[in-house]
């Protein structure tokens, strides 16, 4: 596959040409690696099946493990999720965007394909503190399905160049902005259950959930 890639500069609308740039691509079922405030992605539109297929090629990942999706904002959980809580509103007021991944029941009118979910019927959401990614997204006309941009089982990429050394000739493009600020994944919160369970803890803590819900999640 050939690879483009785009470096962003310091020159006056290189990142919303980089972000229209990418738009095309995932509109056209191609997939793309660009920068988040955490880690860097590598996204697909989250309803098209064989862009999300790529996905799973280009890392060389288990078709057993979900895909997390990016929004733009927080009305497009309304388009994804089933159901979302008092306490899941307020963590995504507090936290959101950044660096939190909340687990609700998907949506069965929301057409995200199987592969997304690895069969199941929940469904990782998470708005990034990243006006580049968030471009993107609206770029893209859609949420987006978006790992980590590495090959499974290696360390998740927080800088342009190892991106590029691993997913080099295996994705349609990659947008280097050199070191992503945070460079740690999000938190994960399954929200989905009568009680929330932490799967992942990241830069947001229990602790911190504790204190803006009044709830100790499990762990």
């Amino acid at each position: 596959m050939k690879t483009r890639i785009i470096a962003i500069n310091q020159e006056k609308g290189s990142e919303e040409a980089a972000a229209r740039a990418a738009g095309e691509v995932l509109k056209s079922g191609g997939i793309a690696a660009f920068p988040t405030d955490t880690v860097y992605g590598l996204g697909a539109v989250y309803s098209d099946r064989n862009a999300i297929r790529k996905i799973f090629e280009a890392k060389g990942r288990p078709e057993n493990k979900p895909l997390s999706i990016l929004v733009a904002d927080r009305g497009q959980v309304d388009l994804l999720a089933e159901e979302v809580s008092e306490a899941a509103k307020t963590l995504m007021e507090q936290f959101w965007p950044g660096a939190l991944t909340l687990i609700f029941r998907k949506k069965a009118s929301a057409g995200i394909p199987e592969e997304v979910t690895a069969g199941g019927d929940t469904i990782g959401v998470r708005m990034p503190d990243c006006d580049l990614t968030v471009r993107i997204i609206e770029q893209a006309k859609a949420p987006l399905a978006a790992p980590s941009a590495n090959l499974s089982g290696k360390r998740s990429a927080a800088c342009g160049q190892d991106v590029i050394e691993d997913l080099f000739g295996r994705v349609d493009l990659i947008i280097d902005s050199g070191e992503c600020p945070v460079g740690v994944s999000s938190t994960v919160i399954d929200m989905s259950g009568q009680r929330m369970r932490i799967l992942r803890e990241g830069t947001v803590t229990a602790d911190m959930i504790e204190e803006i819900t009044g709830i100790r999640p499990d762990q």
